[in-house]
């Protein structure tokens, strides 16, 4: 979690503007917001998945790997509770939640389909054919995959543990970096999409 953190902290960091006009409770506003670059990868039921599948709507973005022990189910829960909070009070603003994987050899659309459900039938999953596919998208966020094998022969995958939030035009509206939890979450999303601080 501690390096999830410092990967985190080191991309909002790298966007980081420095006078930010919303001023958030979890994370960094981006003014002007950043253009994401175009990539392709592939959702849970094997269908494309870019860019253009990040435009129309709001979307937070978040990297991790469905063996994770920990920060990646605890934070998908997070965002599963703002998603429930958000419906309940009838909000009329909601943003679709991407999970990225970073560990494309175990993580096919087929085991993000089981995955990533179970958090709420509404997530997207998304994984690549291949694992520089996947590290060359996280870059461009300034985010950074380490592969850590164990001596059982498996591995873990160090990553950042931030979430990207990007506005109807695709573009990176805001990092956030924690601490979350759902209240927090939902009210710096609706401080983001109103512009309001």
């Amino acid at each position: 979690m501690c390096i999830a953190g410092i990967l985190g902290l080191g991309a909002a960091l790298l966007w980081r503007h420095p006078s930010p006009p919303v001023d958030l409770a979890t994370g960094t506003y981006l003014s002007p917001r950043r253009e994401l670059a175009d990539f392709s990868l592939i959702d849970q039921r094997g269908q494309a998945f870019g860019s253009r599948e990040l435009r129309g709507h709001w979307s937070m973005l978040f990297f991790g790997y469905t063996n994770c022990p920990d920060f990646c189910p605890a934070t998908l829960a997070t965002l599963a509770a703002m998603e429930k909070r958000m419906r309940a009070s009838g909000a009329p603003v909601r943003p679709q939640v991407v999970f990225m994987s970073v560990d494309a050899k175990r993580d096919t659309p087929q085991q993000l389909a089981k995955y990533v459900p179970y958090f709420d039938p509404e997530f997207v999953g998304v994984t690549a054919a291949d694992q520089p596919t996947i590290e060359a998208v996280a870059r461009k966020l300034g985010v950074g995959v380490i592969i850590e094998p164990k001596s059982d022969g498996s591995y873990t995958v160090d990553h950042s543990g931030a979430i990207f939030v990007l506005d109807p035009d695709g573009k990176l509206a805001a990092i956030l970096t924690g601490p979350f939890t759902a209240d927090a979450l939902q009210a710096d999303f609706q401080r983001i999409a109103s512009g309001r601080g």
